[in-house]
């Protein structure tokens, strides 16, 4: 008998569980001003900024034909990562990895303007430190798998040098 074991908690007290921790990761972002109105603000805001890129405005004007919709789903992307609001389904991954030519400087300069966007709409610093740090993880994430589809093992740490906050 292993007296250290614990027995598994009942679907409910898994659920609330999940429910509790939703609550404060939303109330956390709140209380520095990431609250839906940021998130809505600063997707309308960074999109809008892609779309005038020259390097990235074509890129992603090749692929979104509905904006209003593509817009709608970003800010559920972002609700998703940043209050953990479970109503993003979807797969970034399998999206970039579909889009032939990306690299180190597409993902560099999407999180400049990124990063410019969060500056601009800046009112607590710790949002920015937030909202940016995510990002950045997640442009790591997709270079670093789109370059080891690539190139293998070799590119495992593609993103080392992607832009911080």
């Amino acid at each position: 008998m292993n007296l250290g074991a614990t027995q598994p908690k009942p679907l409910s007290d898994a659920r609330a569980f999940a429910e509790q921790k939703r609550a404060e990761k939303r109330a956390a972002a709140a209380d520095i001003g990431v609250d839906d109105k940021f998130i809505d603000h600063f997707v309308e805001a960074f999109y809008a900024k892609i779309r005038e890129d020259a390097l990235l405005g074509p890129i992603f004007a090749e692929r979104i034909a509905d904006w209003p919709s593509h817009l709608s789903r970003m800010k559920a992307f972002w609700r998703s990562v940043l209050h953990n609001s479970g109503e993003f389904s979807g797969n970034p991954m399998l999206k970039h990895l579909a889009i032939p030519g990306l690299e180190l400087r597409h993902f560099a300069l999407w999180l400049d303007l990124f990063y410019e966007t969060l500056r601009d709409a800046e009112d607590h610093h710790a949002a920015t430190e937030l909202v940016g740090g995510r990002a950045r993880m997640i442009a790591d994430s997709l270079l670093t798998a789109i370059t080891m589809r690539r190139d293998g093992l070799a590119g495992g740490r593609a993103g080392k040098d992607l832009p911080h906050v």
